[in-house]
């Protein structure tokens, strides 16, 4: 029988320059790309900003953040018009700012 230990066996090989390299070979492959917005996306997206502040509502944004896209659910507490941030309280009050500009989806939520 034929005992393979995959690559268990090829490491004790290679320098660990090499080890680290393939290592952030992987990570990087799991990096999104982000996506670009038409017209109407900014438009819905502002509608369904302006109906969550008016009316405080809970909201799901998805945003790009660190090369992936993160969810945050929660209510939106602020927003700054200089910085273009929106400024959001989630369920745990923790605070997060959320840049416009990294935004790809908002959406009503009914907890």
């Amino acid at each position: 029988m034929i005992r393979d230990r995959g690559r268990i066996k090829w490491t004790s090989m290679m320098l660990p320059e090499h080890v680290k390299l393939l290592r952030d070979w992987v990570k990087e492959d799991q990096y999104e790309l982000q996506k670009e917005m038409d017209e109407q996306q900014f438009e819905l997206m502002n509608d369904i900003l302006a109906e969550a502040i008016e009316f405080n509502q809970d909201v799901t944004i998805t945003h790009y953040r660190n090369r992936n896209y993160e969810i945050v659910i929660g209510k939106i507490h602020y927003w700054d018009e200089l910085e273009h941030k929106l400024h959001v309280v989630d369920h745990f009050n923790e605070l997060h700012r959320i840049t416009i500009d990294t935004i790809a989806d908002i959406r009503l939520t009914d907890i």
